[in-house]
C-alpha cells in the first residue's frame, strides 16, 4: 500500500499550516494551497502551491487527481474587527462562496468522495445567543436561520452546499462548526486577529499597572479551542462515518473580562480594563459538545489556561521582536 496523500486548501493560514504539520507527522504526502505562504514558519508541505482558489481553472490544476483526504479551510475571514463592521461583507460572501463552489465541483469531477469543510459557530442564530450565561449552540438549533453576520450566512450556505453534494452526487463530505480556534502562529495584529490573540497582544504591550482597552462591557461570553484540539477533532470527524454538521470547540465558557484576567495573570501583570465602543458580536456563545461526544467519543482534553500560556508566550515573543 502506497503513501497516503492529502490536500489542504488554505494551507498557508493558521489552522491549515498546523494541519499540514500534523498530516506530515502521520506520514502523508501533502499539497498545501493558498494565496500566501504561512506567515510565521516555513510550510512543511511536500508541495506548496500559491494561487487563487476563486479561479476555477486554478482549482482544476491543483485538484489534478484523487487525494485520500481533502481539507477545505480556505476562506475570507478574521476576528470581530473584520467580520462585524459591515465594511467587508461583499468580499467575505463572494470570495468564500466562490471558493467553496469551485472545490465542491472539482472534487466531485475528480471522483473524490470526501471533502472536510470547516464551517463556523457564526452560523448559529443570533436570537439564541442573546443571554451571555445561557447561549444555545446545539447543532439542532441552526434553524430557523438567523446568523449575526454575512460571514455566518456564507458559512451556512456552504454547509448546505457540501451536504447537497452528499445527497445528489454520492459524496461523503464532512462538516465541522469551529468555535474560536487559537494558538501560536495565528494572526495577532492588523485587524483580522481573534480575541485570544488580540488580548495577548494588548497585555504583552501594556505596562504593569497600566490599561488595556476592551470592546464593549466585557461580559459577552465565548469559548476558545486550542489548535491541537481542533486538529484532533477535525481528523476524527474526517475519518469517521458521521457527516455532521458537528461542533468542534471547547465548552469552557468565559467572559471576555475573564479572558483578560487569565492572560494578565499569565503575564504577571495587574491591568485596568478600559471598556470602549467596538464590534462585539453576539452576547453569548459556547460550544455544545454533546453530539461530538455521542458520535465520535471525543472532547477537548486541555484547559483554556493551558492553551493561553503557550499562545501568550509566542505572542509576547512577536511583540518583543517587532518593538525592539
Amino acid at each position: 500500500m502506497g503513501q497516503k496523500s492529502a490536500i489542504v486548501l488554505g494551507g498557508g493560514g493558521f489552522i491549515g499550516s498546523h494541519l499540514v504539520k500534523r498530516l506530515k507527522r502521520e506520514g502523508f504526502w501533502v499539497r498545501a494551497v493558498d494565496l500566501k505562504y504561512p506567515e510565521f514558519s516555513d510550510s512543511e508541505a511536500d508541495d506548496m502551491v500559491i494561487g487563487d482558489l476563486r479561479d476555477a481553472e486554478f482549482c482544476s490544476s491543483i485538484i489534478d487527481r484523487k487525494f485520500d483526504e481533502v481539507y477545505q479551510l480556505a476562506a475570507d475571514m478574521g476576528g470581530a474587527g473584520y467580520i462585524f463592521t459591515g465594511e467587508h461583507d461583499a468580499d467575505i460572501m463572494h470570495n468564500s462562496a466562490t471558493i467553496n463552489l469551485n472545490i465542491a465541483d472539482k472534487a466531485h469531477k475528480r471522483n473524490i468522495k470526501k471533502v472536510f469543510y470547516s464551517s463556523s459557530a457564526c452560523m448559529y442564530p443570533a436570537y439564541n445567543q442573546e443571554d451571555p450565561d445561557n447561549p444555545n449552540c446545539a447543532e439542532s438549533s441552526a434553524y430557523p436561520a438567523a446568523p449575526d453576520s454575512e460571514y455566518g450566512w456564507e458559512k451556512l450556505f456552504s454547509e448546505r452546499l457540501f451536504l447537497a453534494y452528499n445527497r445528489n452526487h454520492g459524496m461523503s463530505n464532512r462538516v465541522a462548526r469551529y468555535h474560536n480556534i487559537f494558538g501560536p502562529e495565528g494572526t495577532w495584529r492588523g485587524g483580522k486577529e481573534k480575541a485570544p490573540a488580540a488580548v495577548c497582544r494588548k497585555v504583552a504591550m501594556a505596562a504593569n499597572n497600566g490599561e488595556i482597552e476592551i470592546w464593549g462591557d466585557g461580559n459577552q461570553t465565548r469559548s476558545f479551542l486550542y489548535i491541537d484540539e481542533c486538529l484532533e477533532g477535525t481528523l476524527r470527524l474526517t475519518r469517521s462515518e458521521f457527516e455532521g454538521p458537528v461542533n468542534v470547540g471547547s465548552d469552557e465558557m468565559v467572559t471576555i473580562n475573564q479572558l483578560v484576567d487569565y492572560v494578565a495573570d499569565i503575564a504577571g501583570k495587574t491591568l485596568h480594563k478600559n471598556h470602549i465602543a467596538g464590534p462585539t458580536g453576539v452576547r453569548g456563545r459556547n460550544s455544545d459538545n454533546r453530539l461530538i461526544q455521542e458520535r465520535l467519543g471525543w472532547q477537548p482534553s486541555q484547559s483554556l489556561r493551558d492553551g493561553l500560556e503557550r499562545t501568550y508566550e509566542w505572542i509576547e515573543q512577536q511583540v518583543r521582536r517587532n518593538t525592539a
